[in-house]
């Protein structure tokens, strides 16, 4: 029996709660982002199957608990994975707020880059989850030229980031650095990379 198929212990199992106040429901929602968190730090960290024993105990909860808000390690790394993307994202508006267009791009990248290394150690279940149906297949690739795209906007707007760059374009580059790196411990040389495709996004010098 895999670990994602383990009966909830005995000891652990949910018990009806004395009352339905709100007091519990936000008990509830502390502990699931405790694990959603814990499960993110450990994926990151890890490049093979990360236990999910050790997903509860960093979240300061039994098994028990992390089974109750997801049965199956699919549904925590899915969890985990719509967090992720929701949060490089989201993040694009945020940082035009905070710094130039370029930077913004250039941070973002970052952000994009950890999201990325998170991704590795759920590939294995996020792609069987996919393949089989039992997982939704996200608009991944849409939703980060989206946020890609508005970065260049403000950018072309703000005479820093060439106007001829399609969003997808941009993307690909994306993926091409976090691809030939993957196999590598040096965060530095990725970071020389970003550098390069910022450098090829600026408008060409005037001659």
């Amino acid at each position: 029996m895999s670990p994602d198929q383990e009966p909830t212990p005995a000891a652990d199992r949910p018990r009806p709660p004395a009352s339905a106040g709100r007091p519990l429901r936000a008990h509830a929602r502390r502990n699931r982002e405790n694990l959603v968190a814990a499960a993110r730090a450990a994926f990151t960290a890890a490049d093979d199957t990360v236990p999910l024993e050790g997903i509860a105990r960093d979240a300061g909860v039994g098994i028990g608990t992390l089974y109750r808000h997801f049965p199956t390690r699919e549904a925590l790394v899915e969890a985990v994975y719509a967090a992720e993307l929701d949060d490089v994202t989201d993040s694009a508006p945020a940082l035009l707020k905070e710094l130039s267009p370029e930077q913004a791009l250039r941070a973002w990248m970052e952000r994009y880059a950890a999201f990325v290394a998170t991704k590795r150690a759920m590939l294995n279940t996020l792609h069987s989850g996919w393949a089989s149906g039992r997982l939704a297949t996200p608009a991944t690739r849409e939703r980060i030229t989206a946020a890609i795209g508005a970065l260049l906007a403000e950018g072309v707007r703000a005479g820093s980031l060439r106007a001829d760059v399609a969003a997808d374009d941009v993307t690909a580059m994306l993926l091409g650095v976090f691809l030939s790196t993957a196999a590598d411990d040096e965060p530095e040389r990725t970071g020389r990379l970003l550098d390069l495709v910022v450098d090829a996004l600026r408008p060409p010098a005037s001659s």
